[in-house]
């Protein structure tokens, strides 16, 4: 039975660099159609997409990143969807590599980015970071937790489509996702190239993005996991205290009680937060 595949390509006034990527895709021929979603673009990258063969989905205005791959993944008729960029960055060459570990049977397939393709040295610290978290809370090596280039099971990625976010930050969600619900996850080397035109990525609101990735990392996964260790420092560093005061001074401070009143609400917080998370995937995995 032949696989149908999907692209599906976010797109906000990319109109300079869409053409050469939607001739390459068509020149694979393992593409079904592409699907364009104009995110409120103000130049003509809607009008090139369908020059270009592809089926374009028009948002009245930019809704985000993660909006736009929702809206393609609900437009996608096709088994597999690959999700890439419009500005030049991602290599369609790479997605046959991706479509043979889907055919080997993994669920969801992430173009992994190395240290040399990372937009800048700032980045690629914070993505080591988010890898390395990723990899404890998960148990599974994760080579790249925030690259938007991967293919997926159609019918298993919107199993989760409520829970993306319509910012930039789906992958990371998403990738977490999977792995929570139980299905297999793997990656291929990539090389992500320079991209063409002006970057929609803004330093100081996509700087608390990246803090709050930290978190959803988190509650995506297992909560307990990452509140418990640090439910128990906090009253480690309480108990801590408690000795120095009751040895140096003979009492127990107010500082060493709010420290150990902390611990608990940290702690009950990360249990009532796996309940939710339980909740979360009851119907999806």
């Amino acid at each position: 039975m032949k696989v149908e595949v999907s692209v599906v390509i976010p797109a906000k006034n990319e109109a300079n660099s869409l053409t050469p990527v939607l001739k390459s895709l068509w020149a694979l021929g393992c593409v079904s159609e592409i699907i364009v979603v104009d995110d409120g673009s103000e130049d003509a990258t809607g009008t090139i997409g369908r020059e270009q063969g592809a089926t374009v989905v028009t948002h009245p205005y930019s809704k985000g990143n993660g909006a736009a791959i929702k809206t393609g993944a609900r437009a996608a008729t096709g088994d597999i969807i690959v999700f890439m960029d419009a500005d030049g960055q991602h290599n369609p060459q790479d997605i046959p590599r991706l479509l043979e570990q889907i055919e080997q049977g993994y669920d969801l397939v992430v173009g992994s980015r190395g240290t040399e393709s990372q937009a800048s040295k700032g980045r690629a610290v914070a993505n080591g970071f988010y890898n390395r978290l990723a990899s404890f809370m998960t148990g599974h090596k994760v080579k790249d937790l925030t690259s938007g280039f991967r293919a997926v099971k159609r019918e298993k990625f919107l199993e989760f489509l409520y829970l993306l976010p319509n910012g930039f930050s789906y992958p990371t969600t998403s990738t977490m996702a999977f792995f929570r619900a139980g299905y297999s996850v793997c990656y291929v080397p990539i090389t992500v190239h320079a991209r063409e035109g002006k970057s929609h990525i803004k330093p100081l609101q996509d700087g608390v993005r990246f803090l709050l990735i930290i978190f959803k990392i988190g509650t995506l996964y297992s909560p307990l996991k990452l509140f418990v260790p640090l439910a128990f420092s906090v009253f480690s560093v309480g108990l801590g205290y408690y000795a120095y005061t009751y040895f140096s001074a003979g009492r127990f401070t107010n500082m060493s009680a709010l420290m150990f009143t902390t611990a608990l609400t940290i702690f009950m917080v990360g249990l009532v937060s796996e309940q939710i998370t339980a909740l979360m995937y009851r119907d999806g995995g």
